[in-house]
């Protein structure tokens, strides 16, 4: 009979310290993303605070270099092994590839939930939705067609900020005589074609751009306008330095930051690198669209992969709440240098350039020239972007011509669909 009670009452006490222990394990999240510079990871922190105050247990895979390259083939080998990450940093026509594949979450719940409808612009609503069911969440945009400068070097020789490519050549030729590197850049895909769909979206226009890179229409793409692109190209690759081959993005904003290059074209993420080393817009650098007509866009958002477990599917539920949630679409875009998701976020605490950014963001959205980013993977998907960028790549790194480059693109398009 004591032997009974023993057993029950030792029974009982496993059973109390497993329901203890389930209820002290809470919202879990594992988080793949590519967030790893100084503005970024700053920002990344920023949400992993806020899911540790909620009660959530936050484990960290940064993922370095590549702009996300590196980061999809990790996610790869993960998800093939079975063992997805909870959420994971993706954009664009990635999500619906992944969804495609059959292994995203449905956080439809959260979203109906929160009435992300109300608060966030249709088209980045969109890139968020599965076949109608939400399977993530936006977490703010980046304008990607910004040119950057250090202002000390820009006024010392005599230099405003350019509002056409041929003003931004006449700079560029002036400061190589003066001895400055007139751009700075680093020579990885991602970059060069930052470069190209920047130059493309001056030279094209906005209805020539979505002709070209959200159409795919081969007559645009072979055309004398794109011949004219790759022109451009061929000069932007005289106005950088010797040393360009691999350098990170990051590093040649830091050249602009300490006086040794004078612009950069970057997205507004680099933005978030000149506010982590305290300097001030305006007054250390300079910020403005690059020339021409328009608006490229970027969204970090996070797809939440299938995953099993309440403590995981809780966490999944609570890192999309937070993602969209008013105070985390501030703070985060404070530091990261891009501008909110959500429409209703005060901009009274953001710099001048985040205020041009949202100003320029709500008048080309009216004019239809709000357009998606094809070399941050918003635009298309993998297949034709990687054909674009394996051409202006080429292009940019040999003595290639711009007619052969602009025949190439054609045919590496064509030979993509």
């Amino acid at each position: 009979m004591k032997r009974s009670v023993f057993t029950a009452a030792s029974t009982l006490a496993v059973v109390a310290a497993s329901a203890v222990s389930m209820a002290q394990a809470g919202p879990e999240a594992e988080v793949l993303h590519w967030w790893t510079s100084g503005g970024e990871a700053k920002s990344v922190a920023v949400l992993q605070q806020e899911f540790s105050a909620n009660g959530g247990t936050w484990t960290d895979m940064p993922v370095a270099g590549g702009g996300g390259d590196a980061a999809m083939t990790a996610l790869r080998a993960r998800v093939l092994s079975g063992n997805a990450p909870t959420a994971v940093q993706l954009k664009g026509p990635a999500i619906q590839e992944w969804y495609e594949e059959g292994v995203l979450a449905d956080i439809s719940a959260v979203a109906e939930a929160e009435g992300w409808d109300k608060v966030l612009p249709a088209s980045i609503a969109a890139h968020m939705k599965c076949e109608g069911q939400w399977c993530a969440a936006p977490v703010n945009v980046h304008r990607v067609d910004w040119l950057w400068a250090n202002a000390e070097i820009l006024a010392a020789n005599d230099i405003a900020m350019p509002t056409s490519w041929d003003d931004f050549n006449a700079a560029a030729d002036k400061l190589m005589a003066a001895g400055v590197i007139p751009l700075a850049h680093g020579g990885q895909a991602w970059q060069d074609a930052t470069v190209f769909e920047v130059v493309a979206l001056g030279l094209l226009g906005p209805d020539g751009f979505h002709q070209a890179f959200v159409d795919l229409d081969p007559e645009m793409l072979g055309s004398d306008k794109m011949v004219a692109v790759f022109d451009q190209m061929r000069k932007m690759r005289g106005y950088v330095d010797s040393n360009f081959p691999g350098r990170d993005w990051n590093l040649a904003t830091s050249m602009v930051m300490n006086g040794e290059a004078a612009f950069q074209i970057m997205g507004d993420w680099a933005k978030g690198e000149f506010l982590a080393a305290g300097k001030v817009p305006g007054e250390d650098f300079l910020c403005a669209s690059a020339p021409g007509e328009g608006f490229l866009y970027n969204v970090d958002s996070f797809a939440m992969f299938d995953v099993s477990g309440d403590d995981k599917q809780q966490g999944q539920a609570l890192l999309a709440k937070l993602i969209v949630g008013q105070n985390f679409q501030k703070v985060f875009n404070l530091n990261k240098g891009s501008i909110p998701a959500r429409v209703d976020v005060a901009m009274d605490d953001f710099d001048s350039c985040a205020h041009l950014s949202s100003a320029e963001m709500t008048t080309s959205s009216k004019d239809g020239s709000l357009l998606p980013s094809y070399a941050h993977g918003m635009a298309m998907r993998g297949a034709q972007s990687g054909a674009i960028t394996d051409v202006v790549t080429a292009h940019f790194n040999s003595d290639m011509s711009s007619a052969e480059a602009v025949e190439m693109l054609v045919a590496a398009v064509e030979n993509s669909l």
